[in-house]
């Protein structure tokens, strides 16, 4: 090996070194998911209307560790990729046109197996491992009258879809 090869060699791990020690930077933690009551009103409809899963764009902000869903939009899903177990995007929400993504939310039509990990274990499901793979701060899935979701931190939470006299909202 050359003195310029092994400079060069040097030099490249050094900047490998520096990438892998240097902390990367992602989505927010957050402690808790609120929806508008237009986003409550789309999921109580969406979990009555579709035999198929479907999948929607959360968007909105996040706030002192608080994600509020302002509105949900349709991801860009062709109909022979939504089943009643698996819906697929054919790509981003931000490339589908929409901004202010927080996360993903899907159903599951029979409100079964709504979890990230498999019940009494650590063990990840496809939803879990769906949602590692995005840049977003949550995912969630409506399951008929809740949403269970999940954060950055990895640890499931739910919600109970209600309805109030004036309108519907979302309770934990």
């Amino acid at each position: 090996m050359t003195w310029s090869m092994s400079s060069t060699l040097l030099a490249w791990l050094l900047q490998l070194s520096g990438a892998l020690s240097s902390p990367t930077v992602g989505p927010p933690a957050v402690q808790a998911l609120v929806f508008s009551d237009q986003a409550v009103r789309l999921l109580a409809l969406q979990a009555r209307s579709f035999q198929t899963e479907f999948l929607g764009c959360m968007i909105g902000e996040i706030r002192d560790g608080v994600v509020h869903v302002d509105r949900i939009a349709p991801a860009d899903v062709s109909p022979l990729r939504s089943t009643a177990t698996e819906v697929v995007p054919e790509t981003t929400c931000e490339d589908a046109g929409w901004t202010g993504t927080v996360g993903m939310i899907h159903n599951h039509p029979t409100a079964e197996r709504c979890w990230y990990y498999f019940p009494g274990t650590q063990v990840p499901t496809s939803d879990e491992q769906s949602f590692v793979r995005t840049p977003y701060a949550v995912d969630a899935i409506m399951c008929g009258a809740k949403v269970v979701w999940i954060g950055r931190n990895m640890v499931q939470e739910e919600l109970g879809l209600v309805e109030t006299g004036g309108g519907s909202g979302l309770e934990p």
